[in-house]
């Protein structure tokens, strides 16, 4: 996860900048290019998913999917970074969305199987939120070193230059520690049947399941408030609060705070339920991203408050989402002796890629429509849509997550009493 984390905070948190500022590729296409990135991704989750529950190897079902994805996405990763330098115009904008859109599948096939792996370890739900806040621990490990490379490639002279050098660095280093992990880890064996079904009957199963369906919904609905943060910021620092070069900083009040609650979210759960905690820590990162629409220039205390807030709330969703999430699809391979835990979490999968490719095509085409103007002054027009972008759709969608987890205690779900008794998960 530290691998995985590395690239997806610098791809996250910088690239449609690098894209827009140093490429000059036109912020909608760039736009273009990330959404049909991830909704191919998201498309090609569910295969993913199902195939990994289904497959039977000597090194078991998950792990050869891991390995699979080594060679090329540490290859695609680099070609991202790295275009030739000959290429402009259409050519480049070719280059970089198949570069994009090849390197995310090449993720999924680590990612999909990486998270059926974390529900597979234990039959017990409150390990499965230390299982998954362990996976989290790593993630933001690994984004914490993309920080450095992003304060490297914002205040270099040599952008370009510096972009390759990092690709390179981050390719290595996946490959040591992604080879590493498939090498060590282990999985359960397991007594659950493998029947041939087709990929849609089995999504349609998946989709049949009231909690699942609900939490996919809730889980796809709150990403969309999020996932745009972290594109946004390069532009609001630069723009809004002129502070160039501090995003790098201001993404470190978001992880800090994030990484230190990380132990406290199993205990909160444990204490107050899954489901309320996750409730209450949606609806705070909400109001307090509401909460930047009235930040003005000079103004860097205020959103790192801000950000450490959000940080620290956005960890619930990240390892109580999952963990609940992983006790109901646990629950639909006990009640019917089939093996879904990867079909479960394609779905997942596919409704964060979803998320995050709505949430910057939208950035993209925001910018665009409002006359966007690489590293010079933004018209007022500009400067509202950020704001609104990184404040009033963020608190909308939240709060929206927040009362669709809260309406499944009057819709029938066994969410309800997941969260209340854990335990019932292995019971038929």
């Amino acid at each position: 996860m530290i691998a995985f984390g590395f690239r997806g905070g610098l791809m996250d948190f910088y690239f449609v900048k690098f894209s827009t500022d140093v490429l000059l590729i036109a912020p909608a296409s760039i736009g273009l290019i990330f959404a049909l990135s991830r909704l191919w991704d998201a498309v090609f989750d569910l295969p993913v998913g199902h195939l990994s529950d289904r497959t039977q190897t000597a090194l078991g079902k998950r792990r050869p999917w891991m390995l699979a994805s080594i060679i090329p996405s540490c290859l695609l990763f680099v070609a991202m970074w790295n275009p030739p330098a000959t290429l402009g115009g259409v050519g480049l904008a070719l280059w970089t969305g198949a570069a994009v859109i090849l390197f995310h599948s090449a993720q999924t096939m680590f990612a999909v199987p990486h998270y059926a792996l974390a529900s597979e370890l234990s039959s017990d739900p409150h390990q499965r939120t230390r299982l998954f806040a362990a996976r989290l621990a790593g993630d933001a490990g690994g984004l914490f070193i993309s920080l450095a490379a992003l304060f490297a490639l914002e205040n270099s002279a040599a952008p370009r230059e510096t972009a390759s050098v990092v690709g390179w660095c981050a390719a290595v280093v996946a490959a040591v520690l992604v080879g590493a992990c498939v090498a060590q880890q282990r999985e359960r064996p397991t007594t659950k049947v493998f029947e041939r079904e087709r990929l849609r009957s089995v999504y349609a199963g998946v989709w049949r399941d009231v909690s699942a369906r609900w939490l996919v919904i809730a889980s796809f609905i709150e990403l969309l408030g999020v996932a745009s943060l972290g594109t946004l910021l390069p532009y609001v620092s630069q723009y809004i609060l002129h502070t160039p070069g501090y995003t790098s900083y201001y993404l470190l009040c978001f992880f800090i705070p994030m990484v230190a609650s990380i132990p406290l979210w199993p205990r909160l759960s444990r204490r107050f339920g899954k489901r309320e905690a996750w409730i209450g820590a949606t609806v705070v990162k909400g109001v307090s991203f509401g909460t930047c629409f009235f930040l003005n220039e000079g103004d860097w205390l205020q959103i790192a408050v801000i950000i450490a807030i959000v940080g620290i709330a956005d960890g619930a969703g990240r390892t109580i989402g999952p963990s609940v999430f992983a006790d109901v699809a646990a629950a639909a391979s006990e009640r019917t002796g089939q093996q879904r835990e990867g079909a479960y979490f394609g779905l997942w999968n596919l409704a964060i890629k979803v998320a995050m490719a709505a949430s910057v095509a939208l950035v993209g085409f925001a910018l665009q429509m409002t006359e966007f103007r690489p590293n010079a002054d933004q018209t007022a027009q500009t400067e509202l849509a950020l704001r609104v972008l990184v404040s009033v759709l963020p608190l909308l969608f939240c709060l929206s997550a927040a009362a669709i987890v809260a309406a499944t205690r009057t819709r029938g779900s066994t969410l309800t009493a997941l969260a209340a008794d854990p335990e019932l998960v292995s019971s038929p």
